[in-house]
């Protein structure tokens, strides 16, 4: 029989920090971080059709939005930002998120597919 208060007899073994290698959720941490320009975003849902646990079309907006960075594995996202029209998907340092987060929140975008305020509607005369 095994005497279960034999774990903790064993040294602890000293935590070096982080070195990008780590298991994360099953996979790796990456050296950088994949970043949707919401404000070019076209709103194709080409990335996500092609990395569903990565990309997501936000409702409000109707623009793709990364959710999970270690969502896909790196091919499938690198598949996603090949088929991006526009060239929207871009990878980035992870240091740099908050900035462009912050970057993303002081721009005032309007939903895709919604009439801008800015442009005059167009009205068809009709003909008599």
């Amino acid at each position: 029989m095994i005497d279960p208060s034999a774990a903790f007899q064993v040294p602890a073994q000293q935590d070096e920090g982080p070195n990008g290698l780590e298991p994360l959720l099953g996979g790796q941490l990456r050296e950088k971080a994949v970043w949707v320009d919401e404000s070019l975003c076209i709103g194709c849902r080409y990335c996500a059709h092609v990395a569903t646990n990565t990309f997501v079309i936000e409702p409000a907006l109707g623009r793709s939005r990364a959710i999970r960075q270690n969502g896909d594995s790196t091919e499938r996202i690198k598949e996603a930002i090949a088929t991006c029209p526009v060239n929207c998907i871009q990878w980035v340092d992870f240091e740099q998120l908050d900035e462009l987060r912050a970057q993303l929140a002081a721009l005032e975008l309007l939903p895709l597919g919604l009439q801008s305020s800015s442009r005059r509607r167009r009205i068809m005369a009709l003909e008599s």
